[in-house]
């Protein structure tokens, strides 16, 4: 495409993603400025005033919350911090837990814990809607005057030398060729003292800020799970309002972690869920596939039948903990939340950590206005904040869990218990860890072992296809492919030979498909890119890395209702 001319705006402070801890940030700062310019003389005198409306909340979706999705259970202790009165002011919490259950599954039968381990009792938590909460932050975050900007994604990081100085916005009405077509709208070049990164999971900014500035160089890499949702209503009596269940086994191998989630939201409603590692050995692994196999459970089947799916979506999760955390902090850069992986992978939480780690990026972006510097040595003041935090404790103790499991589930079970018994600690001080790609194996060790899968019936359980028509996904056809493949030959050939393409399995939303060729020569890689329900799953499970996800025109994508 051409160049283009672009406006360029000013701000003081530029929040890009609107979830969880992007709004806490936003919200905190607007808390601090109104406390601060209530003070005598600061509203008045010269430079001392600041201004909530200097601060713009950059957000993918065509609305707040609609790319928001969680199990999710909510620990209140961030939101009371950050909105201690959030009951009055009608926080949309669904259900207080009134149940904790664990089962191990086999495939015919179910075996319940005697006691539920300390790190999944919810007692005072609450079952919620992210998607929910999100929209009611956003409320209170628009009323505090900050200005929010759904639909505009940021496409570029822009730098003055190694400081990152603001965000590009995304081009709009930009051909599948990548010219402009009529209705073309050149993006902005937002100019900020500090851009927080707020993306979420493998945020697309958020990976090019780390590579660039080699901020995880000292980190583990970070671990995922991709999660599968759907929202269910069920007919009365067989579940209570406030019931949670979580199940470990079946129809996952011992050799994979993960497990299943149902969660109560009223009696006659639940959130029917499954969670996989992305660090799978077979390059066949299909993590919707399993979600289907543990929907046909007997006990699961029980649940549902009769039932309605309502709502789908899935998303990936950074497991790794506090070892895969990267620096945090960088000349006008901040990361938060699931950006930089602030999870807690043994309690199945993290808008609690997601939500604190905003709160204090917002306590040292104001610092840092007020002092008017901005450097890599000011903002690194937020790392020394959640490091004196409970976000830091929290971590500290669960640092090696995820890591233990990477032999699988025994072993991980063996090292689980060692490690709540040592602190966080386990046999090792620091458990290392490889990529997830770096585990899948060849096909030829798979290839005299058959993959199982249960035929979609339409009532029960569904093909990819009709799962993303109920995520609400929807993106402009006419535009760039935001799945950028590096070389397309790989996909077509080698990785066809060596590992059979595992893209056609591990996407859960029927993105990548292998056709035929028209002349009968082999097969080539088809990208569906307008079924993306914006997971990243590709970017990270890919075995030769050459798979970016971007982010594609703003306003595109799944639109979530009550997930």
């Amino acid at each position: 495409m051409p160049e283009v001319q672009r406006e360029t705006l000013d701000a003081d402070v530029v929040i890009v993603g609107a979830g969880p801890a992007g709004l806490s940030c936003g919200l905190r700062l607007a808390q601090l400025i109104q406390v601060h310019n209530a003070k005598p003389g600061n509203g008045r005198a010269p430079g001392a005033s600041l201004s909530p409306e200097n601060i713009y909340v950059l957000e993918k979706a065509g609305e707040i919350g609609a790319h928001s999705l969680s199990g999710a259970i909510l620990d209140p202790r961030a939101l009371s911090e950050l909105v201690p009165d959030f009951a009055s002011k009608g926080a949309p919490l669904e259900s207080p837990v009134t149940d904790d259950a664990v089962y191990f599954l086999t495939r015919t039968n179910q075996w319940k814990l005697p006691i539920v381990p300390p790190f999944l009792q919810n007692h005072g938590n609450s079952i919620v809607s992210v998607n929910r909460l999100v929209k009611w932050l956003g409320e209170l975050v628009e009323a505090s005057g900050i200005s929010l900007f759904p639909g505009i994604s940021g496409s570029e990081i822009l730098y003055d030398g190694e400081q990152v100085a603001g965000v590009r916005t995304d081009d709009k009405g930009v051909g599948k060729s990548g010219n402009p077509k009529p209705n073309f709208q050149p993006g902005y070049d937002l100019r900020a003292k500090v851009v927080v990164f707020a993306e979420g999971s493998r945020g697309s900014l958020t990976k090019q800020l780390i590579r660039r500035l080699g901020l995880d160089s000292e980190s583990n890499p970070q671990a995922y799970s991709l999660g599968i949702k759907e929202l269910w209503d069920i007919p009365a009596g067989r579940l209570r309002r406030g019931q949670v269940i979580h199940t470990a086994g079946w129809p996952l191998s011992s050799r994979q972690f993960g497990g299943g989630f149902i969660y109560a939201i009223a009696d006659t409603q639940a959130s029917i869920g499954f969670v996989a590692g992305l660090d799978s050995e077979d390059p066949r692994f299909d993590v919707h596939a399993s979600f289907n196999q543990f929907k046909m459970h007997p006990s699961v089947k029980k649940l549902l039948e009769g039932g309605e799916m309502l709502r789908y979506g899935a998303k990936t999760i950074p497991e790794g903990g506090y070892f895969s955390l990267p620096s945090t902090a960088a000349a006008g850069a901040l990361i938060v939340g699931d950006g930089a992986g602030f999870l807690n992978a043994q309690r199945l939480k993290g808008i609690h950590l997601a939500m604190k780690t905003g709160m204090l990026a917002a306590e040292t972006v104001f610092e840092a206005l007020l002092a008017d510097s901005f450097s890599a040595a000011a903002l690194g003041a937020f790392d020394a904040k959640w490091r004196s935090s409970w976000a830091y404790d929290e971590l500290w103790k669960v640092r090696n869990y995820r890591q233990g499991f990477a032999h699988g589930f025994w072993q991980g079970a063996f090292h689980a218990g060692l490690q709540f018994c040592t602190g966080g600690r386990g046999l090792h001080g620091r458990y290392r860890i490889r990529k997830d790609h770096e585990h899948m194996k060849r096909m030829e060790n798979f290839a005299d072992q058959p993959t199982e899968k249960v035929k979609p019936d339409g009532k029960l359980v569904f093909d990819k296809v009709s799962d993303v028509y109920r995520s609400g996904t929807h993106h402009e056809e006419d535009q760039p492919s935001h799945l950028r493949i590096a070389d397309f030959d790989i996909c077509n050939n080698r990785c066809t030979r060596e590992y059979a393409n595992p893209c056609q399995h591990f996407c859960p939303a029927g993105v990548y498909e292998i056709e035929d060729n028209a002349d009968g020569s082999g097969k080539h890689l088809k990208i569906n890119a307008s079924n993306c329900v914006h997971c990243k799953t590709c970017d990270i499970a890919d075995p030769y890395e050459i798979i970016t996800w971007a982010c594609p025109e703003g306003g595109g994508g799944p639109r979530y209702e009550r997930m």
